[in-house]
């Protein structure tokens, strides 16, 4: 009895060591990156928190009255079919909101891909091509879930046929152009470098969503849960990126993969 009591002592003993050298690479990463995954981890919660928030006035009603005074406010009064502004901005509007299509976006990500691997980054790839399928599932799966209508206060300028909430566009803009601009700028050496990518990340991403309430094709609070959305799923991909560049499963920033 004694002997097998020592016996069940030795293999707890052996798996709590196993347990804390597994758990000794992640705590160490934690400690010297303390403030910047503290920073990032406040911004993704801040961002879940108000698309939750949107999500729960957008079930109660509480923001339809705003969200239509809205869509009223870019048309003209003497007539809702007629958007505000100068007769070439309905067309350049139009080009713009393609840039947040199922089409556009597989082409930016495979573009993408297809740089990272002629730069032998292999590891960086698969990142980007699993952080962007993963976002576009989120994506379809949030729409099918909350199931709102689109907008019939004013008449729609393009064709759609999907549901509302968030908004598809929006949100995959979001995912995509973030998701790809947080995890190019960790693997841009120069810090110049880094700026440029994340600012042309986020100007699309509004872009796209200016263009959607424009066009009359989603209510304001669909852009901005779509925008929260998508700005979360961006944020922890990129803390994935700078853990898995620190166990070395991604290459380091100006640091390719051996040829």
């Amino acid at each position: 009895m004694t002997t097998r009591r020592h016996r069940a002592r030795a293999h707890a003993l052996r798996g709590l060591r196993h347990l804390l050298g597994a758990a000794r690479r992640p705590l160490g990463w934690l400690a010297r990156q303390e403030a910047v995954v503290l920073v990032t981890a406040f911004f993704i919660v801040l961002a879940v928190y108000g698309f939750i928030e949107l999500a729960t006035e957008m079930r109660e009603g509480e923001m339809r009255d705003f969200d239509e005074w809205f869509l009223r406010l870019l048309r003209r009064d003497i007539d809702p079919a007629m958007p505000i502004g100068p007769a070439w901005l309905p067309p350049m509007m139009m080009d713009i909101t393609a840039l947040g299509g199922v089409t556009i976006l597989a082409l930016v990500t495979l573009v993408a891909a297809g740089y990272l691997v002629l730069m032998h980054r292999y590891g960086a790839t698969a990142l980007v091509i699993v952080a962007s399928l993963g976002g576009g599932l989120l994506s379809e799966v949030l729409k099918r879930g909350f199931g709102r209508a689109r907008p019939v206060v004013v008449p729609h300028l393009i064709v759609v046929q999907s549901l509302s909430f968030p908004s598809g566009h929006s949100m995959a803009a979001a995912v995509i152009y973030l998701t790809l601009g947080a995890l190019l700028a960790r693997f841009a050496a120069r810090r110049r470098i880094r700026i440029y990518v994340l600012g042309v990340s986020f100007g699309l991403t509004v872009l796209v969503g200016i263009t959607r309430v424009y066009l009359g094709v989603h209510y304001p609070t669909d852009v901005l849960a779509g925008w929260a959305a998508g700005l979360a799923w961006a944020l922890v991909c990129w803390l994935v990126a700078r853990y898995l560049q620190y166990r070395g499963a991604v290459e380091q920033p100006g640091k390719p993969s051996p040829r």
